[in-house]
């Protein structure tokens, strides 16, 4: 009798993999593709590709180890379809494959195009759930049902208890569910400053970075240097490194932003999670561990794990209870194109250059640089949301669309008109110049409101308050913002709408 074919992801790097579990050593084939079809639905950075490419080939190595037979196929195979569903027929007609095993993809484009693979391939295809996450679809739905507004602090609160982590009792340690209002201290230059684990390319990694300076040369971003780790053990020395040096400061400073310096005290293990190299829950089990043993102060280790068990697992859920449509809403009906800059760096607003170029560099930018950056630039100038969306997509080497999506239209742009956040994430001149210090090297002046050389978030905030205001001035908390625009003098509010005009006029 023929055997399973058990097809494994990029993004599925475990051996804990569900359709793993259901397979048979000896028996079953496992098949692994890198496809030209998903390096380029979007034009993904040129460090995100390696990355992944890396990570699978030597995945794939892993399983053999382990007494798995696994196919391999390379991007420039000479018989490469080029898709997934090209790569699955061929080693089903090569091998005589009684059935296809797979977990879930983490895209919906992906899963509608394996629902018609059965009918393609005259064989049975079996897709199974991906239970790496905490939470299923369906318990997130069952969560979700009946309520009128999704709050991630009320569902953060539920996977607390549940996981059992940071809680005494039924009490959550500290005596505070979260600590989020101790983590925006802005940071001095002078902080020692920790530097990610970093790992020298290997030759299988030498390899795969040749053939994507070959093969994707036009896509956005610097291949090299090229740092990131692309096996289990490497992503562990990551992770173990970002507890040890840089975890006891994350929480005070996770909001920080400062010139030339990526990382500060940021993990940049992300990538390694979304990929599967990393458990989710062992992750938070061993940052728990550092705090009870007096490693690291309450408000770091909540605000870590506040992350992964709470936004990661919950912008998952929303993903998959509001999909497909989701992709598609535009509360505000913003309609502008992204900006060319997005792409180049080329902009004399130093936040927006500094958090497009490291970008650029390193297919990374910490959480406030994209939320309250490219994200709030891209909201105030009343940018497409979709352009915005597929421009996050591809140049972060840690962005799938079950956990990019929701956090662009929903977080960062509100294009979802409040289901997925309370209030847009808005903000002037001013939140810039407190929590970093691009504003004193910058052409403009965030102290001067409107007129030429002043900050352009000063009136571009004003200006996209005012022209929402009957989709959000009932908001209550906008309720005070509202009230001191209508307090300013006339003259005062015309400046700030002239003087959004202008700059709007000459984006491109």
């Amino acid at each position: 009798m023929a055997g399973d074919l058990i097809l494994v992801l990029g993004d599925q790097l475990t051996p804990r993999l569900s359709a793993l579990r259901k397979a048979r050593k000896g028996r079953d084939l496992v098949l692994m593709a890198e496809v030209a079809e998903e390096a380029t639905y979007v034009r993904h950075h040129k460090k995100k590709i390696a990355f992944l490419f890396s990570a699978m080939r030597h995945f794939s190595d892993e399983l053999r180890d382990a007494g798995w037979d696994v196919e391999y196929v390379r991007l420039d195979s000479d018989a490469n379809t080029g898709s997934l569903g090209g790569e699955v027929g061929r080693a089903v007609r090569r091998h005589g494959s009684g059935r296809v095993l797979v977990t879930e993809p983490g895209e919906w484009r992906l899963l509608q195009d394996m629902r018609g693979w059965q009918e393609r391939l005259s064989v049975p295809v079996e897709i199974l759930p991906d239970d790496r996450f905490l939470v299923s679809k369906e318990e997130f739905a069952a969560w979700a049902d009946g309520r009128k507004q999704f709050r991630m602090e009320h569902f953060y609160r539920g996977m607390r208890r549940r996981t059992g982590l940071l809680m005494e009792g039924d009490a959550p340690c500290g005596g505070c569910w979260n600590f989020d209002a101790e983590n925006r201290k802005p940071a001095a230059p002078d902080l020692f400053m920790p530097e990610p684990h970093r790992e020298e390319p290997d030759r299988t990694t030498g390899e795969v970075l040749d053939l994507v300076e070959e093969r994707f040369a036009d896509h956005f971003g610097d291949l090299r240097p090229f740092w990131f780790a692309v096996t289990r053990a490497g992503a562990e020395a990551a992770l173990a490194h970002f507890i040890s040096v840089a975890l006891p400061r994350f929480g005070d400073f996770q909001d920080a932003m400062l010139r030339g310096r990526k990382f500060l005290y940021h993990a940049v293990v992300s990538q390694y999670i979304n990929a599967g190299l990393l458990d989710p829950l062992e992750v938070c089990r061993k940052v728990e561990a550092a705090y009870a043993a007096g490693e690291v102060p309450l408000n770091a280790a909540e605000g870590f794990i506040r992350q992964v068990i709470g936004w990661r697992e919950y912008v998952r859920g929303i993903y998959w209870l509001k999909m497909p449509d989701y992709a598609d809403m535009n509360f505000f009906g913003a309609a502008r194109p992204l900006p060319e800059f997005y792409w180049t760096g080329k902009t004399d607003m130093a936040c927006l250059a500094a958090a497009i170029g490291q970008t650029r560099e390193e297919a990374y930018a910490h959480h406030i640089q994209r939320l309250m950056v490219t994200g709030n630039f891209a909201m105030l100038a009343g940018i497409e949301p979709r352009a915005v969306h597929e421009w996050y997509l591809a140049v972060y080497a840690d962005a799938y669309e079950w956990v990019e999506l929701p956090n662009t239209l929903g977080m960062s742009q509100f294009a979802d008109g409040g289901l997925l956040g309370s209030k847009p994430y808005a903000a002037g001149g001013n939140y810039m110049n407190r929590m970093s210090d691009y504003c004193g090297t910058c052409r403009f002046d965030v102290k001067r409101k409107t007129g030429a050389g002043a900050c352009p978030f000063n009136a571009l905030y004003w200006d996209f308050l005012v022209r929402n205001r009957a989709l959000i001035g009932d908001n209550p908390r906008l309720g005070q913002v509202y009230r001191t625009w209508d307090r300013m003098a006339e003259e005062k509010r015309a400046a700030y709408r002239e003087s959004a005009a202008v700059f709007l006029s000459g984006l491109r």
